[in-house]
């Protein structure tokens, strides 16, 4: 079992930065590869940006490359997404989700709220 809690979420002018944390719990999170999702209302989950277990290996959506950033810290069970450069499009419930095999995701956490204003 993982649990995992977002925070950082906020109301931030278009252009400006925002960093997103996810705090986990559990034993294991060092085996986890860790990505972050979002969804606007009416839309469908998206995918963000996902980190390996070791932290050497990340991935981003071609909406969000350039301008954000996906890291970990394993000694605090916490992965982070540095979000520069913000577009009112990137409005959404932002959720981490944890993953032991490669495309699936075991653990979600409650999701926290961006709201980018024009």
């Amino acid at each position: 079992q993982v649990q995992l809690v977002e925070s950082g979420g906020g109301l931030v002018q278009a252009g400006g930065s925002l960093r997103l944390a996810c705090a986990a719990s559990g034993r294991t999170f060092s085996g986890y590869a860790m990505g972050w999702f979002r969804q606007a209302p009416g839309k469908e989950r998206a995918f963000v940006a996902r980190i390996s277990a070791s932290g050497l290996s990340k991935a981003y959506a071609d909406s969000v490359k350039g301008r954000f950033t996906i890291s970990r810290d394993n000694a605090k069970n916490t992965v982070y997404l540095q979000m520069t450069s913000l577009k009112p499009e990137d409005t959404a419930v932002y959720y981490c989700a944890s993953s032991l095999n490669v495309g699936h995701y075991d653990y979600w956490g409650q999701g926290t709220q961006v709201t980018v204003s024009s």
